[in-house]
């Protein structure tokens, strides 16, 4: 007779953490659902990585190009931007994976880049960084 109180005394309670539960669930599934496709912590790691420097909006030139449609685009191609001498003369068009190795070690994709102090990214993160800019439009 103990236990059937005890468990009676606890329903209501567990009908309410149900509940509770779902609302959270649906919260959780709402919210990514507004999260862009292919993201997946993108953008967060573009902001902790690149925002400093570059912008994935097409004509926002900063300290670094902008990386709008980067992936296809030929190495130091963008008409208003001062690339280094040795990227202009890279001769490649980057790709994803280009991209990522650059991100990760670039003077060993570019030796004399401007990319200096910046010393790369993890691979995981450059991954991630190069989702945010495809889907942002980086083709």
């Amino acid at each position: 007779m103990q236990s059937r109180l005890q468990s009676s005394r606890y329903r209501p309670l567990h009908g309410l953490a149900s509940a509770a539960l779902l609302t959270l669930l649906l919260c959780a599934s709402s919210s990514l659902a507004q999260q862009p496709a292919g993201d997946e912590g993108g953008q967060q790691a573009f902001n902790n990585s690149c925002r400093t420097c570059h912008s994935a909006k097409e004509g926002d030139n900063r300290l670094g190009p902008n990386l709008n449609k980067i992936v296809g685009r030929k190495a130091g191609s963008l008409p208003d931007y001062n690339y280094s001498s040795s990227m202009k003369e890279a001769g490649f068009v980057w790709d994803q994976d280009k991209l990522t190795r650059f991100m990760v070690k670039p003077d060993e994709v570019v030796s004399g880049n401007k990319m200096q102090p910046y010393g790369g990214i993890s691979a995981e993160e450059a991954a991630k960084v190069v989702a945010y800019l495809q889907s942002t439009g980086g083709r």
